[in-house]
């Protein structure tokens, strides 16, 4: 299995597939990467040789591109910082809630989960229609 910077790419597919595994390069980055390596994007990555995995490693580096652990870290002071001077997206993120204006009345069950239903306690005092 193929390592790059870390992560494992998986063999079978092919490396411009394969290189989107990376968190943060997506099918333009993996694109740009391959040819500024000089690879051929039909080769699979089980195929490739040491010299060709440190050509993509280098192009990685050389581009700037932010990957992995230092994107990851990025995204989280990004929502840190909209959570702390409380602006209107950072008070959603921190509830759970769609950020970008989307309704709520229905639908955005993947930002606030499953339904959580409200019922009705009976009293266990009241009459019953039973006389």
């Amino acid at each position: 299995m193929a390592r790059i910077l870390g992560v494992d790419v998986p063999p079978q597919k092919r490396i411009d597939i394969a290189l989107r595994y990376i968190y943060g390069i997506g099918p333009a980055n993996s694109r740009t990467i391959l040819a500024q390596a000089k690879i051929d994007p039909a080769l699979r990555a089980k195929d490739l040789n040491e010299q060709q995995l440190s050509q993509i490693v280098h192009a990685i580096q050389d581009g700037k591109y932010v990957i992995e652990g230092d994107l990851r870290r990025e995204l989280g002071l990004n929502l840190k910082r909209l959570q702390a001077i409380k602006c209107y997206r950072g008070i959603r993120h921190l509830r759970g809630l769609p950020v970008r204006g989307q309704r709520t009345s229905t639908n955005a069950r993947t930002r606030k989960g499953p339904r959580k239903t409200v019922g009705v306690q009976r009293n266990p005092n009241a009459k019953t229609g039973i006389h």
